[in-house]
């Protein structure tokens, strides 16, 4: 069986946390959870994960892809960029495991990933992948016109085969404005495969009162297979051979809901590479969110990996 190459394209920032009175740090982002999340549950498959970003030449930098290589991702469309920063958040957690978050990263170097001399080349290497996965938070992390050239490059992309997956991950603070943002989402789910969304962006973002509000959105910009995540209760898979309600898992004891999202697609689509349906890829994701919620920080320990 021939190697399956999936791109995974957004930041990852470094990450301050406080627990027990010490600050601790780490990585993270949205969509570099979801890739090591990803690699891990694929290891043992003919299932490539290659994280796609820019970073800086500092000791912060090293240190990120150091993490990202021991974890079995594939980093050679990383850029280095001289003089930039990876961005940084701090997460304040509250009592019930629900967090906040504070950024720093207006200038922070995945943000120029489409605006070098090399970005042309990456654009080349992309092309000969199977998929490509990227969130809401990648978009909004770009300059209008990078953002612009990553919808060619997706039609390109999709126009030869490449199935495009995309998590919606709506923050408003790092969008202009409400405008702004419907118009990239509506653009880039005209592009998508596969769709798996928060039904609570859903509604921050475009005043959503009913699931079918969404699905009828969703699905009229050209979406095969959609699956709407509602945090504890069931998340919902819609496909043309089904439209089934898949129940959460409930967890022993919520630590942080840190990647919670992230860690289901990661789950989700694993289980869908790997020969899975669609409902038993949200089973999947389910089962590996309910295990990351009951720790600190967006990436457990590879120990505590569920099997799905």
């Amino acid at each position: 069986m021939a190697t399956m190459n999936i791109a995974i394209l957004g930041e990852c920032m470094i990450e301050l946390q406080q627990a027990n009175d010490q600050l601790t740090r780490n990585f993270g982002g949205d969509t570099l959870n979801t890739a090591v999340y990803l690699s891990r549950l694929t290891k043992y498959h003919d299932i490539n994960t290659t994280y796609v970003t820019a970073l800086g030449n500092d000791s912060f930098s090293d240190e990120m892809l150091a993490a990202w290589n021991k974890e079995g991702i594939n980093t050679d469309l990383v850029l280095r960029l001289e003089g930039k920063l990876p961005g940084l958040y701090y997460i304040e957690t509250d009592s019930t495991g629900e967090r906040s978050f504070h950024y720093w990263r207006n200038d922070a170097a995945a943000k120029y990933l489409l605006e070098q001399e090399q970005s042309a080349d990456l654009l080349n290497n992309l092309m000969a992948f199977d998929a490509i996965y990227l969130s809401g938070i990648s978009l909004a992390i770009l300059t209008a016109e990078s953002r612009e050239q990553l919808f060619t490059f997706l039609e390109d992309f999709k126009g030869k085969g490449g199935k495009v997956l995309f998590d919606n991950n709506y923050r408003p603070k790092l969008w202009a404005c409400v405008k702004e943002a419907q118009e990239a989402y509506l653009r880039m789910l005209s592009l998508t495969d596969i769709a798996l969304l928060t039904f609570d962006d859903e509604q921050l973002l475009f005043g959503d009162e009913t699931l079918e509000e969404c699905i009828e959105r969703t699905q009229g910009a050209g979406v095969t297979e959609l699956t709407i995540k509602r945090g504890k209760d069931a998340c919902l898979v819609v496909t043309s051979e089904e439209n089934v309600y898949v129940p959460a898992l409930v967890a022993e004891n919520v630590v942080d809901t840190t990647a919670a999202g992230d860690s289901f697609s990661g789950g989700y689509l694993a289980k869908r590479f790997t020969g899975g349906s669609a409902t038993q890829a949200a089973h999947a994701g389910h089962q590996v969110a309910s295990t990351v919620i009951q720790y600190r920080g967006a990436v457990i320990p590879a120990d505590a990996m569920p099997t799905i």
